[in-house]
């Protein structure tokens, strides 16, 4: 199709059959805005480079880090070229001199969830990698204590993980019947 319209009809090009534009990237990976927050998305293979950038832009802040299991969402909207994968790792990062703030959504795949740490340039990064172990069961590649933090050394599974059995421990609330009162 050309701008002088279809080859079929000469017609102008209708705007709305048009492909929407691709999104600004950042250092490679797409950015986009969501919910008034600028969010910038990856793959497992490129967020340690894309981490060393935004911390060399001054992102000094590591804010937070989970996992999220889209298991039961496989189909949802992401910016080409990424790839929905079953696990998301979110990231949080603030620039501390220009308030700005920052989200990386990288997406790691179910059948190797694996993503190198982030500790040597957010020693704050350390507690949460190991919770998102704990609890969805992805791997920090080179995390320097990558034990469980909150679930026994034994425990076998990962507690937040979609397809987890789900378990049930009663709860004896007092004054209820077949409760404990003081």
């Amino acid at each position: 199709m050309s701008e002088a319209g279809t080859p079929e009809t000469g017609e102008p090009p209708n705007p709305e059959e048009q492909p929407p534009p691709p999104p600004p990237r950042l250092h490679g990976q797409p950015l986009v805005q969501s919910l008034g927050s600028w969010v910038v998305h990856t793959d497992a293979e490129g967020y340690l480079e894309l981490a060393r950038h935004l911390r060399a832009d001054g992102y000094d802040m590591f804010v937070g880090l989970t996992g999220v299991d889209y298991l039961n969402h496989p189909g949802r909207d992401l910016p080409a070229p990424i790839v929905a994968q079953r696990f998301e790792v979110v990231v949080e990062l603030q620039a501390m001199a220009t308030r700005n703030r920052l989200r990386i959504r990288c997406q790691v795949p179910g059948n190797d969830p694996h993503l190198p740490t982030l500790f040597d340039l957010w020693p704050g990064s350390e507690a949460h990698e190991r919770e998102t172990y704990d609890l969805f069961g992805v791997v920090f590649d080179g995390h320097p204590d990558p034990s469980r933090i909150l679930m026994p050394e034994d425990w076998e599974g990962h507690p937040l993980r979609k397809d987890y059995a789900s378990g049930r421990i009663p709860v004896q609330f007092k004054e209820a019947p077949g409760g404990h009162s003081n």
